[in-house]
This record gives structure tokens, C-alpha cells and sequence, in this order.
């Protein structure tokens, strides 16, 4: 009896130490998840309660008037929603011409011609966003080579403004996240079996019927993740909205360092930055939610 309440015990042991093993491993990562990240976080929400003062750059107290600012400043409203506005309308553009490339790639026939496309695909993600920023102020600016053509074969009289637009914020910001959404509907893509599509086709669905009855719905989670990760990107944009936009364009990422580095106001940039996070947050959120109840109820 002894012998098997040991036995009894060594077994519970071992499965107490095999259920905390997952813990134990995740635990170096989320150790330095919450020092170098949330803690930094929370000291920047802390510090976006502070009172600004210019000349001690800012008073520890608990108010709430950087928030009551940014929504009461129409100027820093009309920043947020020209951020929303220009991450939506690229993400949508990338998503429309992620899921046309990411289907071409998937369905090429040619195993060499596949592997050629994914690598020029993915070789702009090793260079930085400022190297790809400035090709497009060579090529959109007045006397960059999309003027010099236009204005070579008399498309028009004289040079066009292109340049310091939100045409060319988007652009540019295409060319920067287009592969991230390429790359991820292409990973999904790959798993779909190509004969749905011939079963589709040969019981009389056009080809354009079969991509949307078919191919869309199986494609949806490659959809949402990369409709995702290129709207949390366009939100934070930086280096794109400076070097293209210009002074004269605001988006939030940029007002944000504007408010900490020139004007020294730590705590109305903070404040600035969590009405950011916030805002993402909540819209990644709310379409995760939205997202996770279409696909329960097609199911």
C-alpha cells in the first residue's frame, strides 16, 4: 500500500511537472515582454497625466487636460482621422493587389519562375523604409522621372505636383507593405487545393465565380492577418509621411515626435501616443470580434 501511495505520488509530481514545462519556457520571453515593453509603456501613460511646464519640461500631477487638448484641438482631431483615412485606403490597395499577385504565384505552374517572383517579392524587405521613401521622392518630384516622361511625350505641358501629396503618402506606403501582405495571403494561399477550383470549374462556375465562392472564403484568415498587420503599420507610419508628405502633412506618428523632440511636451506627445495605441487597438479588436462571428456563422 506504501509502495503504491508513492508510486501514486511520483506520478502526480510528474505531471505537475510536465503541465508548469510550458510556463516555464514561455517565461524568458514574457519577462522581457513586460521589462522592455509594458513597463515602458505604463511609465509613458503615467507620464501623459503629467502637467507640461516649459521650463522644467514637465510637473508630476494627475490631470486629465492633455487628452482634454487633443480633443478639443481640431487640429490634432483632423491628424487622427487623416491617419485613419490613409491606413485604410492603403490597406485596401494592398489588399487588392496582395490577393491578384498572391493567386498568381500560388497557381503558376513553373516551380522556378515561383521561387524568381517570391525572392523579388521579399528583396525590398531588406532594405529600410527610408531607402525606399527617398527612390519615390526621385521619381515624384517636379523634375523627377515621372514628370521628365510625361512632360517628354507631351502627356503634359508642364510639370505636375506630385510630390508633398496624400496621393504619394499612399504610394509610397503601398510599395513599403504591399510584400507583407503578399507574403502573408501567399502562405495561406499555398494550402488551398487547387482541385476545389477544377470541381468548381467543371461543374460550369465561370473563373471569376469560382475565385469568389471558392478561393475568397478559404482565404479570408490570410485576409484578415494581413489586412491587419498593414493597417497597424500605416497607422504608426513615420519615415514615409515625413519624407513624402512633407512639413505641411501631419500624420500621428510624426506629431508625436513633434510634440516630444521640438516643442519638449513629453506629456501631450504621450497622451498623443496612447489616443493612438487606443484607437488601433479597438478597431483591431472590434474586427477580430467581427471577423471571428462571420466565420462561426458561414460555418
Amino acid at each position: 500500500m506504501q509502495g503504491d501511495a508513492t508510486l501514486g505520488t511520483t506520478k502526480r509530481l510528474s505531471i505537475g511537472v510536465k503541465g508548469a514545462a510550458p510556463y516555464q519556457l514561455a517565461a524568458p520571453a514574457l519577462l522581457f515582454v513586460l521589462v522592455f515593453l509594458l513597463l515602458p509603456l505604463v511609465m509613458m501613460l503615467r507620464l501623459s497625466f503629467f502637467r507640461y511646464d516649459p521650463a522644467q519640461m514637465f510637473i508630476e500631477a494627475f490631470t486629465l487636460d492633455n487628452y482634454v487638448k487633443f480633443f478639443k484641438d481640431e487640429f490634432y482631431q483632423q491628424v487622427l482621422w487623416r491617419t485613419l483615412w490613409i491606413a485604410s485606403v492603403t490597406t485596401a490597395f494592398c489588399l487588392v493587389g496582395g490577393v491578384l499577385v498572391a493567386y498568381y504565384i500560388a497557381r503558376t505552374r513553373s516551380a522556378a519562375l515561383r521561387r524568381y517572383l517570391i525572392v523579388a517579392i521579399v528583396l525590398p524587405l531588406f532594405m529600410g523604409n527610408v531607402v525606399r521613401t527617398a527612390g519615390w521622392i526621385i521619381v515624384l518630384d517636379n523634375g523627377g522621372l515621372l514628370n521628365f516622361l510625361l512632360v517628354r511625350f507631351g502627356i503634359v505641358p508642364e510639370a505636375i505636383r506630385f510630390l508633398y501629396t496624400p496621393g504619394a503618402v499612399i504610394a509610397a506606403l503601398i510599395s513599403v507593405l504591399l510584400p507583407y501582405m503578399i507574403v502573408t495571403l501567399n502562405s495561406v494561399m499555398q494550402n488551398i487545393d487547387i482541385s476545389l477550383e477544377e470541381a468548381s470549374l467543371n461543374l460550369g462556375a465561370s473563373p471569376f465565380t469560382t475565385f469568389r465562392r471558392v478561393v475568397l472564403p478559404l482565404l479570408l484568415p490570410g485576409i484578415f492577418a494581413g489586412s491587419v498587420l498593414c493597417f497597424i503599420l500605416s497607422m504608426n507610419a513615420y519615415a514615409t509621411p515625413v519624407l513624402v508628405g512633407g512639413p505641411e502633412f501631419h500624420m500621428m506618428a510624426p506629431t508625436i515626435y513633434l510634440q516630444m523632440s521640438a516643442n519638449m511636451n513629453w506629456p501631450f506627445g504621450s497622451a498623443l501616443a496612447f489616443v493612438l495605441i487606443a484607437l488601433t487597438m479597438l478597431l483591431t479588436i472590434g474586427s477580430s470580434i467581427v471577423f471571428n462571428r462571420s466565420t462561426r456563422a458561414s460555418a
